[in-house]
């Protein structure tokens, strides 16, 4: 007998599902829309067959097992993201805890076909990571519904503003704090320069708008506030407000030694008051630069600098976009939050089964006068590793991890965590 639990995530699976074919397929039309038919008929002798189409399913399953001797935010205790570490006591308990979790594990496929001179390829990928809503469960969400042709891409994936080779060889989920790692719906062209390249993109804007004090004050306190919003907080009252996608423009540049890139964002921050009608806009920018240079036989530097104003939700931790700037509600504006995120991590290889990976990283936000005092401004994370490879497409080993977390009156907390994970890759090819 299925029960009403199971029947739920059965459902929010095929749901999840239809979302990121819907999402594959939208981002299909927009590519195949430009690209030139291969076949004016079904009986057409050139017409496309089953042998015409490449289709790759992939995954991995990954099960971890982590103590950690302090504790976070349950719905996040199977990563460490230094957000959700606690400053003001131990509300979720003052011993260590036992974790585990399958909830990285991923499941992909892609598939491409001629078209014309060239090929259609599109991208469907999900993990296990329920995050919003879904936090803590172990439910579908969708990373990439992604289409090309030629140069140009549609979809969902990476910003364009993003370096992923950056992200180190490591175990835990979250990454490197103040990493630009962001995955964007957007629409992409890619000028090809030989070895190197220059992309530019337009994508979902998204502002992360933090309300800051006044997300618990009586809305009824306001002036002018309509009768049906009485007895609300004001934060439900301010809005963000979208009108105009982010613009980016990326240029990479591959030699033997490795790669560096460079990217920026400009990026239009609007936000609204629904109980007064006043709404301004800021303006958010920001550069990144990267590189990951090749050492020895096989081993990396991995190195990133991003800074800018109103950025943050493209980075891990980074939080939010704008933010009063002042703590009288009255009269407050909302203005862009300044970011700075730095990334420093070294994969070595000692041999074709073992690795380790060493590194730390950091992000620091501005603080706005409007903004809460137990807001987050800094976190830092330090890891290091030793991975062991039995075969081609597994690794089992063991992680340390440390975090620490400052607010915006100094109040701060760390925690440290040791991670054992198995790790097993599949593919199949048709």
């Amino acid at each position: 007998m299925v029960t009403q639990s199971l029947k739920g995530d059965l459902l929010t699976a095929v749901r999840s599902g239809l979302r990121g074919l819907r999402a594959v397929a939208l981002a299909a039309a927009t590519v195949l829309a430009l690209a030139p038919a291969t076949a004016s008929s079904a009986d057409d002798e050139d017409a496309l067959g089953i042998e015409d189409l490449n289709l790759n399913v992939y995954g991995f399953v990954q099960a971890d097992f982590i103590y950690d001797f302090k504790r976070v935010d349950p719905d996040w205790n199977d990563t460490l993201r230094v957000s959700t570490i606690p400053t003001r006591g131990q509300p979720y308990g003052g011993d260590g805890e036992f974790v585990t979790s399958v909830r990285q594990s991923r499941m992909g496929m892609n598939a491409s076909y001629p078209a014309g001179d060239s090929e259609v390829t599109g991208l469907l990928e999900f993990e296990w990571f329920g995050t919003g809503g879904d936090a803590g469960q172990t439910t579908p969400r969708l990373r990439h519904a992604w289409a090309t042709w030629n140069n140009l891409g549609a979809g969902q994936t990476w910003s364009n503003f993003m370096d992923a080779d950056v992200f180190p060889n490591t175990i835990d989920y979250w990454g490197p704090t103040g990493m630009v790692f962001y995955r964007n719906q957007q629409l992409r062209y890619t000028f090809p320069m030989g070895d190197d390249e220059l992309a530019f993109s337009i994508e979902d804007p998204d502002t992360a708008l933090d309300v800051g004090r006044f997300r618990d004050v009586d809305s009824c306190d306001l002036p002018g506030s309509p009768g049906n919003n009485c007895g609300s907080t004001a934060g439900e009252i301010f809005q963000s407000k979208n009108d105009v996608p982010d613009f980016t423009a990326r240029y990479r540049n591959n030699n033997d030694w490795g790669h560096w890139q460079l990217a920026g964002i400009v990026r239009k921050l609007g936000y609204e008051r629904l109980d007064n009608g006043n709404s301004d806009y800021e303006v958010g920018y920001g550069v990144n630069a990267s590189t990951v240079i090749n050492m020895f036989s096989r081993d990396k530097l991995k190195l990133q600098v991003a800074y800018g104003e109103g950025i943050g939700n493209y980075f891990n931790d980074g939080g939010l976009d704008i933010a009063p700037d002042s703590d009288d509600i009255n009269t407050a504006d909302a203005t862009a939050v300044t970011i700075l995120g730095i990334v420093a991590y070294y994969d070595h290889y000692w041999s074709e089964k073992w690795s380790t990976t060493v590194g730390w990283s950091m992000t620091d936000l501005d603080d706005e006068d409007g903004q809460a005092f137990d807001e987050f401004k800094k976190g830092q994370i330090a890891t290091a590793n030793l991975l062991f490879y039995p075969t081609s497409n597994t690794y089992t080993g063991f992680e340390f991890t440390w975090g620490e977390r400052e607010d915006i009156d100094g109040e701060d907390g760390d925690d440290y965590r040791i991670q054992f994970s198995f790790h097993m890759n599949f593919s199949l090819k048709n």
